[in-house]
């Protein structure tokens, strides 16, 4: 094979082996897609169909659920669930599960990627949002809003929030603002 043979070859495989090496970003970038909120139908293959908490398993009701996906695949989901099997101290505090894959903060608390309860304590000054690990540890409890503006509550949902990049978390007209921590 001539030098002039052989130059061309390593060439032609300098450029094939750059394209390859290219290619991961270039199909991540591609398939990208942008934040979005998550709705009950769009949840109906994510949320699992009955969840466990404090040594017992609730079944969760998709069509009071919500969420968030990010830019980069990754999720929040929230749903209610059916906690009659707990007692009122529990029941109290524990309204929804929450499952989120990345750091979140609600009201300046960050909370850790994991699975929770959650829900809202109707106190008599302010409403409460509380969250509890699945012992049923309490690990933030942050002022709620009430929002009387709210055209059509529902049990539970996620709606935009106050800015690009923040979201809603609505019990009915109450709601806690969250967006991902850093």
């Amino acid at each position: 094979m001539t030098l002039r043979a052989r130059a061309r070859v390593l060439g032609l495989l300098f450029v094939v082996g750059a394209a390859i090496i290219a290619l991961p970003s270039f199909a991540q970038s591609t398939s990208a897609q942008p934040e979005a909120i998550l709705h009950p139908a769009d949840l109906t293959k994510l949320l699992p169909d009955a969840v466990f908490f404090r040594g017992q398993t609730a079944t969760t009701q998709a069509r009071n659920s919500g969420g968030v996906r990010f830019a980069d695949g990754t999720f929040v989901l929230v749903a209610l669930v059916d906690n009659s099997g707990y007692s009122t101290g529990i029941q109290e505090k524990y309204q929804a599960y929450l499952l989120t894959e990345v750091p979140l903060s609600f009201g300046g608390h960050r909370l850790a990627p994991g699975a929770y309860g959650a829900g809202i304590i109707k106190s008599a000054a302010t409403p409460q949002f509380v969250v509890q690990d699945i012992g049923a540890h309490d690990l933030l409890q942050t002022t709620a809003v009430n929002d009387a503006k709210l055209h059509r509550p529902t049990p539970l949902q996620v709606l935009a929030g106050s800015t690009l990049g923040k979201y809603r978390l609505y019990f009915g007209r109450n709601y806690i603002e969250f967006e991902r921590a850093q």
